[in-house]
């Protein structure tokens, strides 16, 4: 279920919510509006009121069913649709590698074509063709992948006259058409801005090296566990070493010889 299709059955659902409570309302005060009260048209209206709020529960129940049914299948819908466009990333992937490559294979031609194949096929799990009816095959609903499929039939190697296409013309064309499918594609799945960007180029982290005084106290703890649990291994002093060397390579300068490590462990454990 689409998006446009979603708001429809959302709109059809308030229509008919507002009808139902107006007709209420106006059942519930019949009887204070001049010209119904005592009336036939005024008993009808009050039956009316009594046979909603009989069927109240029903209603909601059915109303309910409804909307959870409508809100399933636009879940499996955009699986669907997420599934669809992880296709197209490795398709482009695909054809990108083998339009990098100076001399590709037949066989590697196939299997570039047969994952772009694949990829258009899967469309019709997701789309039906635009305009399309029980006369007419209508139109694929995504032309740029064709666009792609066509720059890609340009480099079959199979073809000596193609086969000597400016590659790098093809590449600029099929992400050119890449582009272009993204630009809409995604636009189904109600993308949102972020709301902790980063958008500085060359970004880095802005925490600094280290630890809250509980973790390093809890840390202490450990360390004093295996001491007293005298259970030294070799392979503690070669841990120890290379810690030490990735910490002065990351910090560029020695490490502070009062951290312990479980070096400090296996030196003083004697081994039984």
């Amino acid at each position: 279920m689409t998006r446009s299709s979603l708001s429809r059955s959302m709109r059809r659902i308030y229509r008919v919510l507002a009808f139902l409570l107006l007709v209420s309302l106006v059942s519930k005060a019949a009887e204070h509006i001049p010209g119904l009260a005592g009336t036939r048209a005024g008993s009808v209206l009050k039956d009316v009121y009594e046979y909603l709020k009989d069927m109240s529960l029903l209603i909601a129940t059915g109303g309910v069913a409804y909307i959870t049914n409508m809100y399933q299948r636009r879940q499996a819908f955009l699986d669907s649709l997420k599934a669809e466009w992880r296709d197209i990333i490795a398709a482009k992937t695909a054809l990108l590698t083998f339009m990098h490559k100076a001399a590709p294979t037949h066989e590697e031609y196939v299997a570039a074509y047969t994952r772009l194949s694949e990829t258009l096929d899967n469309m019709r799990v997701v789309y039906r063709n635009v305009g399309e009816t029980d006369d007419l095959i209508g139109l694929y609903p995504y032309a740029p992948l064709h666009d792609m499929r066509r720059v890609l039939q340009s480099l079959d190697p199979r073809d000596p006259e193609t086969a000597t296409a400016d590659r790098k013309l093809a590449r600029d064309t099929m992400l050119r058409s890449f582009y272009a499918l993204r630009e809409y594609f995604l636009e189904e799945l109600d993308l949102e801005e972020p709301d902790h960007p980063i958008l500085p180029s060359g970004a880095r982290r802005l925490q600094t090296d280290g630890a809250t005084r509980r973790a390093k106290d809890v840390q202490k703890r450990q360390i004093e566990s295996y001491k007293r649990a005298d259970v030294a291994d070799p392979g503690d002093t070669l841990l120890a070493s290379l810690y030490a060397r990735e910490m002065e390579k990351r910090n560029g300068k020695r490490v502070d010889p009062a951290v312990e490590t479980m070096a400090d462990v296996s030196a003083g454990t004697r081994v039984r």
